[in-house]
């Protein structure tokens, strides 16, 4: 459900009480643990947190001219929405994360990017909070840059810029 909002405000202040709550919950969640240089805005329609393009110029793979995401959220039409892009691209990072949501006893709806909850209290906040403090800008980017080139992506971006 993209948003046309400008802000992560303007955002929090469109949404139903209960699903503002559980936001904002995430998002104090996620600036309190937020390691130093990430930046907070609106990407896709949804709050985000990525990598200025001051930082990584390159931006992400599929939009250059886009930041690269860390993590975002957002209110969806049937249900809410943590997106852990640092989580999925690390094996490692990613069975910690659902071991340790696990062990609280929450249910864990995990789907291909994103946590999938209906209201906050099926959000294991410290877990969240856990896994953004684990990634530091630096070693995010070096993991990103390695599963580019372990995908191939760079080479075919390379072959399709030369005409090939």
């Amino acid at each position: 459900m993209p948003s046309e909002v400008q802000d992560v405000e303007e955002y929090l202040a469109s949404l139903p009480e209960d699903r503002r709550e559980a936001i904002t919950a995430i998002r104090e969640v996620v600036l309190k643990n937020l390691p130093k240089g990430y930046e907070e805005g609106i990407q896709w329609g949804m709050p985000s947190y990525f990598v200025p393009l001051s930082e990584y110029p390159s931006g992400y793979n599929c939009q250059p001219g886009q930041p690269l995401p860390f993590v975002g959220f957002a209110s969806q039409k049937n249900h809410m929405a943590f997106y852990g892009f640092c989580i999925y691209i690390d094996e490692v990072l990613k069975d910690r994360f659902v071991e340790d949501w696990e062990k609280t006893g929450k249910k864990l709806d995990m789907g291909k990017s994103c946590m999938r909850f209906k209201k906050l209290e099926d959000v294991p906040l410290k877990v969240i909070g856990d896994a953004v403090k684990r990634v530091p800008m630096k070693k995010y980017i070096k993991q990103y840059e390695e599963q580019l080139q372990t995908s191939g992506f760079r080479k075919k971006t390379a072959k399709k810029k030369a005409g090939k």
